[in-house]
């Protein structure tokens, strides 16, 4: 599906740069050129930048020794 009309960047392009190691938004946005005309595209392009991301680079899930959600987990 079409996520960016204005540069024709669909779904299948922003799955396939994070399957190939893209790991930051803005580096995304930046090699494909997202919301770089009207900007319409850029919440649904951030959804499944964290749809793609969540399980692999959620930085959430660490928390220091002493936090107490580490110490829940342990």
């Amino acid at each position: 599906m079409y996520v960016c009309l204005c540069k024709g960047i669909t779904d299948s392009h922003i799955r396939t740069a994070i399957a190939d190691g893209m790991t930051d938004y803005r580096e995304l946005r930046m090699a494909l050129g997202l919301s770089s005309q009207c900007g319409r595209c850029a919440v649904h392009a951030r959804e499944i930048f964290r749809e793609e991301t969540q399980g692999v680079y959620d930085t959430s899930l660490f928390y220091a020794a002493d936090h107490p959600a580490a110490r829940a987990v342990a």
